[in-house]
Formats: structure tokens, sequence, C-alpha cells
């Protein structure tokens, strides 16, 4: 499996009791953990909150976990609001200069890979497979108030109205499906039912046969009984979402890295974020699979821990959103750094 090639690189989510926050205030210096940013790694995260504070040294930790979409996360991790940042997709270059404004350094950690999901509900009996070249005609800005029709998109599909819901501009899902599928991140149709929740995504899927709608793998292996995927005839052929698929590098352009981003500072001078943030990493595996994305290899989580322990600042991807990387390259850039002497 292509995860393995690592090793040569150097030598459903539980209800929690989490307070709400707003994300203009400043967080706590002790015994508080904020964290924000992306909807599609909020079940990963949750599911390592409830673990840690099950346990003796987390029971007494307080944790403000928001789900606010990657844009939004990084705007509150760069501003020195939150401790952790949820991202499902890398840093740009505009919040590189915001960090840096702002003498925010950082690790960033993959944690998780992802299939994005193209969904429909599962009362459509039409649609079982759809093309890059057709999801671009149905989600590209040009076919914003023109492509509303199913036929227009297949003219083997019916002339019934479609209905649209896929996350909001402040969501990293948002930014890499339109890199993906359009070639630009912004290149977008705005008329759609949106949100960085992913839950009002799958809910507007589910309550509406015509519609169709993208979210992370997670919320979709979480929602079966309201969804169903759509093959995706990309660069592989047509291939459905799966773990599988992903791992052997089927599933593309739409697979991609999850990550969290840690304030360096605060790591170094909060015990509990830096207690909470060894425990998320040695437990990976866990709370990937808790939330139903798709798991790193053991030995690369070591990788992560590695540079989680050696302090390996700033990013690998140098403010690019990498799409259509394999597994291996993903991982093989995100741990590019552990090459390199360590940032002081």
């Amino acid at each position: 499996m292509a995860l393995c090639l690592l090793g040569a690189l150097v030598g459903g989510s539980v209800a929690l009791p989490i307070a709400e926050a707003s994300a203009q205030s400043a967080p706590a210096k002790g015994g508080s953990i904020r964290v924000s940013g992306s909807s599609t790694v909020f079940p990963i995260t949750s599911a390592a909150i409830s673990a840690f504070r099950a346990t003796k040294p987390g029971g007494n930790v307080r944790f403000q976990l928001l789900e606010t979409g990657t844009s939004a996360g990084f705007r509150d991790f760069c501003a020195g609001k939150v401790q952790l940042s949820n991202a499902s997709r890398p840093i740009s270059t505009e919040e590189l200069k915001a960090c840096a404004a702002s003498g925010i350094k950082f690790l960033e950690l993959p944690i998780a890979f992802d299939a994005l999901t193209v969904a429909v509900n599962p009362r459509n009996t039409w649609a079982k497979g759809i093309s890059t070249a057709e999801l671009s005609v149905l989600w590209r800005r040009q076919a914003e108030g023109k492509i509303m029709r199913w036929n227009q998109v297949n003219a083997a599909w019916p002339a019934t109205p479609i209905r649209l819901c896929g996350p909001g501009k402040d969501s990293g899902t948002f930014d890499y499906f339109n890199k993906a599928i359009n070639g630009n991140a912004t290149d977008s149709r705005r008329d759609y039912t949106s949100s960085e929740d992913d839950s009002v995504i799958v809910n507007c899927i589910a309550k509406d046969p015509q519609a169709l709608g993208y979210v992370g793998f997670g919320w979709y292996a979480s929602n079966t009984n309201k969804l169903r995927a759509l093959a995706v005839n990309g660069r592989k052929g047509l291939v459905g979402p799966s773990a599988q698929n992903v791992q052997d590098e089927r599933y593309s352009p739409l697979s991609r890295p999850l990550f969290i981003y840690i304030n360096d500072r605060m790591v170094r001078e909060q015990d509990d974020v830096r207690r909470f943030v060894t425990f998320y990493l040695q437990r990976g595996p866990q709370f990937v699979k808790q939330a139903r994305f798709i798991p790193l290899e053991d030995s690369t989580y070591r990788l992560v821990e590695t540079k989680f322990y050696r302090h390996v600042l700033g990013t690998s991807f140098g403010g690019d959103l990498p799409v259509g990387l394999t597994i291996s390259q993903a991982l093989a850039r995100s741990f590019s750094q552990l090459r390199k002497p360590v940032a002081r």
C-alpha cells in the first residue's frame, strides 16, 4: 500500500460537555483549550476531546470547540485566539502572512485522509456516477442561474429541477472541491444551499430527492441511511469514495489530507495543550476511525509525533492548495521538514 513508503523519510462523534464561546474572545491562559476551524475535521477532534476528558490529566481541562470552517479557523488561529485549528486544507499564502504579522509560529500536523464525497438522496434512481467534467458544468460560476435541471448535466437524466447543497466559502472543502473541479478555489456558483456545518448539508440532501451535494467522507459514512454516494469519473476512471480506493490512490482528484495546526508558543507554555496534542496523536487512528474518516498508517502517526516533539515549525505546502497529489506525494511533502534542521 502506498502509505508504507513513508518509512524512508526519516532515519461517529460523541456528544461533549463543551462550553460554547464567541470566536472573538481571548483564550484563557491555563486549564482551557480553544479549537476552531474545519467542520470536516470537527468530529475527529471531538472524539479526541471526549476521550481525553475521560482521563485523569484531562478531567479538569475545559474545551471550547467551534465548528467555523477552515478559513474562519485560520483567522482565529493567526490572531492568537485559539491554540489549535482544524483544517481540511493547508494554510494559504494570505493566512501565512496573517500569522507572521501576529508573530504566530505553528506546527502543521496531518492526521487523516478524506475522500471528498459527491452524494445524492437515496430516492434518486437515475444518477449512479458523475464525471469531473459534469461536476464542473454543474458547479462552476458560469452555471449560476443557468444549469438548473438534471438533464442539463447529463442528457440521460430527467428534466427535473436540481437542488444543490454544499459548503460555504469559509470551508476548506469548498476551496478544495472548486480547485479540483473548476481549477480555481473561488470558481463556484452561489445559488445553492450553503453552510460551514456539514450536518446542514447532509440534511439538505436527505430531505429532497432532487438534491445533490458534496461533503467529507466521514459525514457521508456516518449518514449512509440518508445519503447515496456517486462514483466519480476522474483520472483513474469511474471510482467510488472508500478508504481502500483512497489508500490505493485510485480516488482522484477528490482525496486530500486533513490537518490540525498547533500554536507553538502555547504548546510550549501550556501543559494542558501539550498533553492533549500528545494524547491526540498517540491515539490518532482510534479517533479517525471513530469519526469514519481514513486513518494514516501507524508508522506515519509516529512520524507526526516526531514532527510535534521536535517542534518542526511552518508549512510544507508553501501556501499552495495541492490538488491531485497521491497519498505518497502528499505525505512526503508533509514530512519533508523532518529532513531539515529544526526551526528555533
